[in-house]
Order: C-alpha cells, then sequence, then structure tokens
C-alpha cells in the first residue's frame, strides 16, 4: 500500500462543514496541507460501494423483517476479515497488526481470541 493509498483510509478533515481529505504529501511538506473536496467521495470509495452492496443484499435476505442487532451483525462480519489481513499483511507480528490496526496489542489479542484466529499455543 502506497502512502497515498493509506491516507486516503484515515478520516477526513472537517472544515466549515465541509469534508475534505489530506493529501499524501501533507507528512513530508510542513506548509499547509493540500486538501481535497470529497463531498462526494462515497461514490468513488471501492470498499464503501463494496459494503453498500453487501447490506443491501443483507437487507434484502430480511424479506421485509426490520433486524434488531444489525451494527453487531455487520461488526462481527467485517471484523473477521479486517483481522485475518492485517495480521497477514504483517507476517502475522501482532504488535505490527495492531499499530495497523490502531488499536492496542492486547485488544487485538482479544479479538483474534474471538474470532479463534489464535493457535492454542498463543
Amino acid at each position: 500500500m502506497t502512502a497515498e493509498h493509506a491516507l486516503a483510509d484515515q478520516p477526513p478533515t472537517y472544515t466549515n462543514g465541509q469534508r475534505y481529505w489530506l493529501s499524501a504529501d501533507t507528512e513530508q511538506d510542513p506548509s499547509p496541507p493540500e486538501v481535497h473536496d470529497t463531498t462526494n467521495l462515497s461514490a468513488d470509495n471501492p470498499v464503501q460501494q463494496a459494503v453498500r452492496a453487501a447490506l443491501e443484499a443483507l437487507w434484502e435476505t430480511l424479506e421485509g423483517d426490520q433486524p434488531n442487532n444489525l451494527y453487531d451483525l455487520v461488526i462481527s462480519q467485517i471484523e473477521r476479515p479486517l483481522l485475518e489481513t492485517a495480521m497477514l499483511r504483517c507476517g502475522q507480528n501482532q504488535s505490527r497488526a495492531a499499530e495497523c490496526l490502531g488499536i492496542n496489542r492486547s485488544t487485538l489479542r482479544k479479538k483474534l481470541r474471538q474470532h479463534q484466529l489464535l493457535d492454542s499455543n498463543d
């Protein structure tokens, strides 16, 4: 992942009610950051598009029933592949994966246990 792609995953900056995305060169240049208007970012963001498509499919499977725990259901479905991918990309190094995810290492270990992603020795 390039620095530019990594920054694209960072939360937007808000100025006067408008969302702005910091460009990749903000880390190297101490001058005020270049910003990009991201009012319509979701239309171009493939991750958000995939999540919306998956949520739409989920709603269709409910066949008109009202879900009562949708947040937990969605988070549990997203969290496992996120943890698996982070661990894979970080060479199974929990410290690096935790740093990459922006969570504490003990929190990562807890989540890995919850999703049965730890060996019994760990």
